[in-house]
Order: C-alpha cells, then sequence, then structure tokens
C-alpha cells in the first residue's frame, strides 16, 4: 500500500494527520485516456512513481463520515455525512460518475476537517444506493438512466438536508465529473440556496442560462490536457458574465480530467494542491 493511500484510508475511519446521457458519456469519454489508461476510479498500482507522490491535500485533517439517509423527491436517499466540530459553513459534495465511493466520503470528510459540515449525497439512492452494485459499470449505467429533473431535485434535497443539519451558515456545492457537470445544471435551474459552487472538470449546459443563480460565487477548475470538458470553459464564461455572477475559472496547466481524484492514474498532486487552497480561499471569502 503507498503512503497515499495509507493516508486516505486513515481519515476513512477517522484518523487525523448524467445529469442525461450526454453528460454521463461526455464525462465517461473523457475519463478514458488515449492511450486506453484506466477511469478516474481505478486503483493507483502499490509500484512505480506514483507511491511517491504525498498524501492528497486535506487527508491529514479529515473526519470520519457517517452513513445517512433522509426523505428525498422520490423516497429516501443516502449520504455520506462528516460534521465539522464548529462549522463555518456546510458542503454539498456530488461524486463522480462511478457512485458514492469511498474516495467521495474522503472529500467530504476532508472539507469537515477545515471547518465545512459536508454531505455527500448518493445519486443511486433510489437503486438501492452505489453499495449495490458490485461493478463501476454498472453504477455508471445506472446513473445514465437518471434524468436531469431527478438529479437537480435530488441535489436540491441535499442542499435542504445540509440546511437542517447546519442551519445558520452558508452553503456551498462542490462536483467532479459528472457531478462538476451536475453542479452546472443545478446551478442553471436556479439555486438561490447556495452561496458558493465549485464544479471540478464538469462539461456545461448546453445554451446555459445561470440568471437564476446569480448571487452564487462560482469557482471552475478544469484540466489543460482535457480538452473536451475544457472546451466548454469559454460558454460557461460567457454564461456566467451574461447573468453577473461572480466567477473565477482555473485552468490547472499540465493536469488532465479527473486530476483531483488520488485514487485514479491521473491524479496530479501540484494541480490537486493548487485548486484545495484555491477553494479554501473561495470558501472563506463566500461561505465563511
Amino acid at each position: 500500500m503507498s503512503r497515499r493511500e495509507a493516508f486516505r484510508r486513515l481519515a476513512l475511519i477517522g484518523v487525523g494527520a448524467a445529469a442525461a446521457s450526454s453528460l454521463i458519456a461526455a464525462c465517461s469519454s473523457a475519463d478514458k485516456a488515449a492511450d486506453g489508461t484506466p477511469t478516474a476510479d481505478a486503483p493507483v498500482t502499490s509500484s512505480g512513481p506514483a507511491t511517491e507522490k504525498a498524501p492528497p491535500p486535506g487527508i491529514e485533517n479529515a473526519l470520519a463520515t457517517e452513513p445517512v439517509t433522509w426523505a428525498g423527491p422520490r423516497g429516501d436517499l443516502q449520504g455520506a455525512w462528516a460534521a465539522a466540530q464548529a462549522p463555518k459553513g456546510a458542503v454539498l459534495v456530488v461524486h463522480e460518475n462511478k457512485g458514492l465511493t469511498d474516495w467521495a466520503r474522503s472529500v467530504a470528510g476532508r472539507f469537515a476537517g477545515i471547518g465545512y459540515s459536508s454531505l455527500a449525497v448518493d445519486l443511486l439512492s433510489a437503486d438501492g444506493g452505489t453499495a449495490t452494485f458490485t461493478d463501476p459499470a454498472e453504477a455508471t449505467a445506472a446513473l445514465s438512466k437518471i434524468s436531469p429533473e431527478d438529479f437537480v431535485a435530488d441535489l436540491k434535497s441535499g442542499i435542504e438536508e445540509l440546511q437542517r443539519r447546519t442551519p445558520g451558515v452558508k452553503v456551498a456545492a462542490v462536483g467532479f465529473c459528472m457531478g462538476g457537470g451536475l453542479v452546472w445544471q443545478l446551478l442553471a435551474a436556479g439555486e438561490p440556496q447556495l452561496a458558493a459552487a465549485v464544479p471540478f472538470y464538469g462539461p456545461t449546459p448546453d445554451d446555459a442560462d445561470f440568471s437564476g443563480s446569480k448571487d452564487v460565487a462560482v469557482l471552475a477548475f478544469y484540466g489543460s490536457k482535457d480538452a473536451r470538458v475544457t472546451g466548454t470553459k469559454d460558454a460557461a464564461q460567457q454564461a456566467l458574465d451574461k447573468a453577473g455572477v461572480v466567477n473565477e475559472l482555473v485552468v490547472e496547466q499540465g493536469a488532465d480530467h479527473a486530476f483531483f481524484n488520488d485514487t485514479g492514474e491521473r491524479y496530479d498532486p501540484t494541480a490537486a494542491a493548487d485548486a484545495w487552497q484555491r477553494v479554501q480561499a473561495w470558501f472563506t471569502k463566500y461561505v465563511g
């Protein structure tokens, strides 16, 4: 086991130190490197240079998550909850196209570790939850059958659950890959309860209108090597500016799709560390 993986697993037990089919397809295509390397959720092997990489940012302070359920628009929703000791704000974590994985849980734990109580929603709850799928490809296929409207309704329910659990603080949404695209979908649907939104390498909806989310401060991340998704950046910029949304769109140079996922082959520790620092600064300014 690499040092980085050891840190991640320890954090999970509390030790410190798609939208539509087109959205799923966009992320799935981006997840496949031209040379056939594994997808973002594929495990990093225990040999080679990857074992020398530093632990993922924030893992040293990550808190444990616990499974939770709440009443959603289509039945009970499942998620992983991490409670900050003295929450400065709250974060909804939206997973990749493999469902609510241990990695997604660790992200919620990392945000809680820096003072933001976090809820990682399981968007496969209506199918029994991600844990019911033994094959990640089956989870991806199941996600591709869910409508954009149902996704957005579930995310809005997650925001309401965060507000119930952390009254009196501002709420942000952070998503990765498919989840990044869904954060864009949420903004396009209008979400006045959000103070900030951070989509990581998520494709922007066609002809997006973000005027219903004009008070949300948007920080978006792209990888310079991720041509398909990064190609939607200019359209996102134009739509945000047109709606008068405070925004900053960052292209991490030399990074590929899924650069923040430390369990994947294309994890980029430099880009991940930079993004983590930028997100913290953004939250300090716009969330609390």
